[in-house]
């Protein structure tokens, strides 16, 4: 009996080399077995971890060829069950980092029946939310299928439908990412401006330098183009003074001040009043090593605040590993991909 015993292990003593007898389980890819999981799940599971880093086990190609592959029959079993998921994931802000969403939402606009490309065209505003998904978008895209009249008409619809002064601020903020800029993107959907304010944002786009009004020395009346006039200002800027002032003014981003004037507290301090979630968290570092950030004073007791508020930190979508991810970084005192340091020093990495 002893034998017999030997050859059909009970669950409670199967090794993880072997399957469990009586399941249906299958090999994973440390040489292991596990529970069969389906195509919807693994869809759900792509989604929200993406496959960029790879796993223990797994590299980062062989990780995304079986993801694309599943992708694809998702898209091909339910193209509209398959579109809907990726909006609601990346909408209710479940996943770390959005690029998975817009990975697979460019293959259902590429690869799926009529109404699966309509749908997922439909959608593409929701998943790209800013003009860094948007220019993620195009270049995913870019290897899979033309610049079509439904392609044309859903990018146009990104900029057509956004309020025009969200529109001058998407485009400071947001001027270029991965070889794309605003001006690659409305020459290849060459949208129809829905007013004069959109109309003399495309022109100041694509026709910078004939934009007299963003240079002149007065601000327009439009809020949009005031907006616009206010970042060519901090472009010309000669001292931090002048940035602080436009920073308070004007609500400008981080990213339309110039470098030099980012290693003055005060300018921190002016940008700090009314920065994003994501972007505070992203530049703990920055603010530290400009001496903005230390001991328990004012700009501490603000950061600190608004990491401890749930509902700020749910409306910004900060999905919790950021908050770790974050919180690593800055233990540590220094950027993973950076060369200086939280004090302003030149990082020593040990070989």
């Amino acid at each position: 009996m002893k034998k017999y015993l030997t050859n059909f292990i009970s669950k409670g003593q199967t090794p993880q080399n072997q399957p469990m007898p009586g399941t249906n389980q299958v090999m994973n890819s440390a040489g292991g077995y596990t529970w069969h999981v389906d195509q919807w799940d693994r869809l759900h599971r792509f989604l929200i971890l993406g496959s960029e880093n790879g796993s223990y086990y797994a590299i980062q190609h062989q990780l995304t060829v079986e993801n694309a592959k599943n992708v694809l029959a998702c898209i091909e079993a339910d193209g509209q069950k398959t579109v809907e998921m990726i909006v609601a994931i990346s909408t209710e802000g479940r996943a770390p980092k959005n690029d998975p969403a817009i990975f697979a939402l460019a293959l259902a606009s590429s690869v799926g029946n009529d109404a699966t490309r309509a749908l997922a065209l439909t959608m593409m505003p929701q998943v790209c939310r800013t003009a860094t998904h948007l220019f993620t978008f195009a270049e995913t895209i870019k290897g899979m299928r033309g610049w079509g009249r439904g392609l044309r008409r859903a990018v146009g619809a990104w900029y057509t439908g956004r309020e025009a002064r969200n529109l001058a601020y998407q485009v400071v903020k947001y001027r270029q990412r991965g070889g794309w800029c605003h001006a690659d993107v409305l020459r290849l959907a060459h949208p129809t401006p829905p007013d004069e304010e959109t109309d003399a944002l495309f022109k100041w786009i694509t026709h910078r330098e004939e934009a007299t009004w963003a240079t002149e020395i007065s601000s327009p009346d439009s809020e949009a183009q005031t907006f616009i006039w206010a970042f060519e200002q901090a472009q010309r800027a000669e001292n931090a003074q002048t940035i602080v002032r436009l920073i308070a003014e004007y609500d400008l981003p981080r990213e339309a001040i110039p470098t030099q004037f980012l290693k003055e507290a005060p300018v921190w301090e002016a940008l700090l009043h009314k920065m994003p979630m994501t972007a505070m968290i992203r530049n703990l570092g920055n603010m530290s090593k400009c001496g903005l950030v230390k001991g328990n004073n004012d700009a501490v007791k603000t950061i600190v605040k608004r990491l401890t508020d749930a509902n700020r930190l749910r409306k910004a979508r900060v999905h919790p590993l950021a908050v770790l991810s974050a919180l690593r970084v800055y233990r540590l005192g220094y950027g993973l991909r950076g060369q200086l340091n939280r004090y302003g020093y030149m990082q020593v990495q040990s070989q």
